[in-house]
């Protein structure tokens, strides 16, 4: 077991200053959806290669196509395995490492399914022809067979609807359960393992291909998952046994080593007797007993883990605040205490996986510089174990655009307790002189802004270049901070979030960085709910951009797909006897929109079913009957995030748009698109 942190030393990931002679320029919001991203890194039986899914935008097709890559963990040997036209995701390793199997829509194929190519190349073979769409593919340890889970199909009564357009549905009661199943990969002969009477969240194959360990739950439905429960049985499905019984749900879970014990995350406290912490790590024996916490108390938000090479170990994945980092603990610990960093650094963990056969681990790391190259340590690693840097896609972003300087900032909250952020300072920056702030909160709200490289839904390498300060603070009701942190929203929304992130806006006001007459403020999603507070609360801002946020908990409450989080922050549901109404209303900015004065956007998804369409225009109506500037733009056919480039680039130009409006009182370029550019004109001045 590792007994010292491995420094990752950002330096490794940036070229040197020798390198850097090329003229840098400011990044555009067309440069930031033009990142590629890298996920999904499945390691070689023997620990030398690792095969990897890198995503490009594709701005003809007005979306992001995916392809397979292998490399060596030494970083030669580059290759990109497959190049479909709808692409590939899932790559996964046969235990001879002689093929590798990955999921795609090819041919005449309505569904995505199963195929198979050589490791070194060649014609990939469909595995599979079920008949609905396939995914979390598994091979099984002696490469017969490959497990998947999917979508039931219809029924012959269904059918027979579709067939004449009867497309009337049961509103939630028509959602179809996923089962597991596993094809024979020479004959192609599939058989269902799950029951049939529940839905499968998830699996895992036991180390010695004899047992499964699978997440079952009564619905397909998101709040059914904390009526989930983890079941071992044999490799076929067969002598199926519940392991587990309580009121969580059990996620990234898996067997040791000797099928005695399985290790599961969930966000409850050590007890496993009430909801809403910071995710703890358990181990519980297959045979009966119950579930230990290995690292109680919630100084840690575990994210995944896996059992070492002997068992002896677990190495966990956690949320710190601004940090995410890789620990092990032994597996009998039940004691913070005894975890030991594995990796350090003003850095996030992103994809992670640990081959046990060659004890060595493979992750990407995401930082201000990187949204994510390959790294890897252990025995297959090099030398002692020192972290090496496998690929280097994202080398040209430092050489060749300015990026900002970002440094994690404290301060205090109204009642006194210490509240961290990031802070993100423009490429210009001139000490003395103050900038204008964008804020932008993280959505969840159990979640938290982390060192990373800037996405085109945040942009903050565009504002930054264009001389603001952009300001992520993890207010109150974030993770990785301990479990009294994350639930202040518990009975009460907004008790201290808001306010947290104001006293943030003050701090910087007084460290002399900030003009407090040139403020902005937006989010998405929880960061959504957060500005429709904000503009309610305060007139500081001189604009805002609500993305898909909630204004209304009374109706969110039976409209959104979600409401096992959405009960504890206001102490029950709002329609049986006693409701606790009052604190719904209390919590919901709806009612007090007759003091907005903030010129604010609405932007949602047409489609959304976590944060329905209704609130953003419960949100626009309120504003508009009470003479606030405003617009509600809705992208058709999107849920709770905007898919399409076009959107994407829509989305940051119109909000940029408002900020220099309202905020500058200047004029605006648009960025136009790379496609068809002289059809962008047209849209310019919606934001006006």
């Amino acid at each position: 077991m590792l007994r010292r942190a491995l420094r990752i030393s950002l330096v490794l990931s940036l070229c040197s200053t020798a390198l850097i002679a090329q003229e840098r320029r400011a990044m555009t919001i067309v440069d930031l959806i033009d990142v590629p991203g890298l996920g999904d890194p499945p390691l070689s039986a023997d620990g030398t290669q690792v095969l990897y899914v890198r995503t490009q935008a594709d701005w003809e097709a007005n979306g992001t196509t995916s392809h397979i890559w292998r490399v060596g963990l030494d970083g030669t040997g580059s290759v990109q395995m497959t190049n479909g036209e709808k692409g590939e995701s899932s790559p996964r390793w046969s235990p001879d490492g002689r093929h590798i199997a990955f999921v795609a829509t090819r041919h005449e194929s309505e569904h995505p399914q199963i195929y198979r190519m050589p490791t070194t190349g060649g014609e990939a073979v469909a595995v599979t022809d079920h008949p609905t769409g396939v995914g979390s593919i598994a091979w099984s340890r002696d490469g017969a067979w490959i497990y998947f889970v999917a979508q039931r199909e219809s029924t012959e009564a269904e059918k027979a609807r579709e067939a004449v357009n009867d497309n009337v549905y049961r509103y939630e009661e028509d959602r179809r359960h996923s089962d597991l199943w596993r094809v024979d990969v020479e004959t192609g002969e599939r058989e269902r393992v799950s029951d049939g009477a529940s839905m499968v969240r998830g699996y895992s194959v036991s180390r010695d291909g004899t047992k499964l360990l699978v997440q079952l739950a009564p619905s397909p439905l998101f709040d059914d998952m904390l009526n989930s429960e983890l079941w071992i049985m044999d490799a076929d499905g067969s002598g199926a046994r519940r392991i587990t019984q309580n009121r969580v749900g059990e996620g990234s879970a898996s067997l040791s080593p000797d099928n005695r014990h399985a290790l599961f995350v969930a966000n409850t406290n050590d007890e496993l007797s009430d909801f809403y912490y910071n995710q703890r790590l358990f181990v519980v024996p297959t045979d009966g007993g119950d579930p230990v916490s290995l690292v109680p108390g919630g100084s840690y938000d575990v994210n995944g883990a896996w059992w070492s090479a002997d068992g002896a170990s677990i190495y966990f994945r956690a949320n710190t605040g601004v940090r995410q980092q890789i620990y092990v603990i032994p597996a009998d610990a039940n004691d913070a205490s005894a975890a030991v960093a594995v990796t350090g650094g003003d850095h996030a963990i992103g994809g992670w996986d640990y081959e046990a056969g060659a004890d060595t681990h493979v992750f990407t790391i995401g930082s201000p510089q990187s949204p994510g190259d390959l790294w890897t340590f252990g025995l297959g690693a090099g030398a002692e174990g020192e972290p090496s840097q496998v690929t280097r896609v994202f080398d040209y972003l430092a050489s060749d655009f300015h990026l900002p300087r970002v440094e994690a900032v404290q301060w205090d909250g109204e009642d006194g307790v210490e509240v961290e952020g990031l802070l993100y300072y423009p490429i210009d920056y001139e000490e003395g002189r103050r900038y204008p702030l964008v804020v932008q909160t993280h959505g969840g709200p159990p979640a938290s802004d982390k060192f990373g490289f800037p996405r085109s839904n945040n942009y903050e390498s565009v504002l930054t270049a264009r001389g603001w300060f952009v300001f992520k603070p993890n207010y109150r009701g974030s993770t990785g901070y301990g479990d009294d942190f994350l639930r202040n929203m518990v009975g009460h929304y907004f008790d201290q979030a808001h306010k947290d992130v104001l006293a943030g806006v003050d701090h910087l006001i007084d460290r002399g960085l900030v003009d407090g007459d040139r403020m902005a403020k937006m989010g998405w999603s929880a960061g959504g709910h957060m500005t429709n507070k904000m503009i309610t609360y305060t007139d500081r801002f001189k604009a805002a951009a609500s993305g898909a946020g909630a204004i209304n908990w009374l109706s969110m409450y039976a409209q959104s797909d979600v409401r096992i989080y959405r009960t504890p922050w206001f102490g029950g549901d709002p329609w049986t006897e006693g409701a606790p109404v009052e604190q719904y209303m209390a919590d919901s900015p709806l009612f007090d929109l007759h003091k907005v004065t903030t010129p604010t956007i609405v932007l949602v998804g047409e489609n959304d079913d976590r944060v329905p369409m209704p609130q953003s225009v419960e949100l626009y109506q309120g504003l508009r009957a009470n003479d606030v500037p405003t617009h509600l733009y809705v992208a058709p056919k999107q849920g709770h995030g905007w898919r399409e480039l076009q959107q994407r680039l829509f989305k940051a130009n119109v909000e940029l748009d408002w900020f220099y409006q309202w905020v500058l009182g200047e004029d605006y370029e648009w960025e136009t698109s790379p496609v068809h550019p002289d059809k962008t004109e047209a849209v310019t001045t919606a934001g006006g």
